[in-house]
């Protein structure tokens, strides 16, 4: 029978998570010893570590509001969701079963945000507000990417084997580096977004987009009226 970690066991692991890549900010713990993590595991923290640091700089280069480095790390959903997916990501690729959904979709419990951990995500990848934000399971993402609230890549529609099952084949979209896509967007099915793209905001797109590229929606007609020239209800 397949193990199951309760919630506190992977609170605990991620809390040891956050004082291994933010010692600086988080007490040091001793690793836990109940959820048996492959050995292997532990050669992949000082990546996990470099990764999740691009992405706090990322967060530092693409918000003006920011302060410093300590409030992204201590207050922005952005480090809580990829400290998780970035962890979660290492656990599925080494074959560990459960263990890497149930921590993803911890952190999409607290943030609203939802990444599959078998998606690949590049260095300096950057979530701004991020409510809202799905990662799909076969997404693949550059380094420098930059996503908006409400973005969604996700599959346009799916396959069946023949007992009627869905197949699990490349289904969602790829974004190539320095590629950014503002918020309410849908980027739907093995598509390609070419490095260096900017994708406006409540675009509905299926299709590749070469690199280099602004993808904007028509302006929508916008009409103004005088308040002054309704009628008054009655008394």
């Amino acid at each position: 029978m397949t193990y199951i970690p309760t919630i506190d066991q992977l609170k605990r692991f991620m809390a040891f998570m956050r004082g291994e890549v933010f010692p600086e900010f988080f007490p040091s713990m001793e690793a836990p010893s109940e959820l048996n993590i492959p050995e292997a595991f532990w050669a992949e923290l000082p990546d996990i570590k470099r990764l999740v640091n691009t992405d706090v700089d990322a967060m530092l280069h693409n918000d003006p509001a920011v302060t410093d480095r300590g409030e992204v790390i201590l207050s922005y959903p952005l480090t809580q969701v990829m400290i998780h997916y970035r962890t979660a990501h290492a656990l599925y690729l080494l074959g560990v079963p459960r263990i890497p959904r149930m921590l993803t979709e911890l952190a999409h419990s607290r943030t609203g945000i939802d990444i599959h951990p078998a998606a690949q995500i590049g260095d300096h990848f950057c979530i701004d507000h991020g409510t809202g934000v799905v990662i799909g399971e076969t997404a693949i993402i550059g380094s420098h990417v930059v996503l908006y609230q409400g973005v969604t890549l996700g599959a346009k529609n799916f396959e069946y084997d023949e007992q009627g099952k869905p197949m699990d084949v490349p289904r969602h979209p790829i974004l190539e580096d320095h590629v950014t896509v503002y918020s309410n967007t849908s980027i739907l099915g093995r598509v390609t977004i070419g490095h260096d793209t900017v994708i406006g905001g409540n675009i509905w797109l299926t299709q590749d987009i070469p690199a280099n590229s602004i993808v904007l929606q028509s302006t929508p007609e916008i009409r103004i009226k005088d308040k002054g020239t309704r009628k008054k209800n009655k008394k």
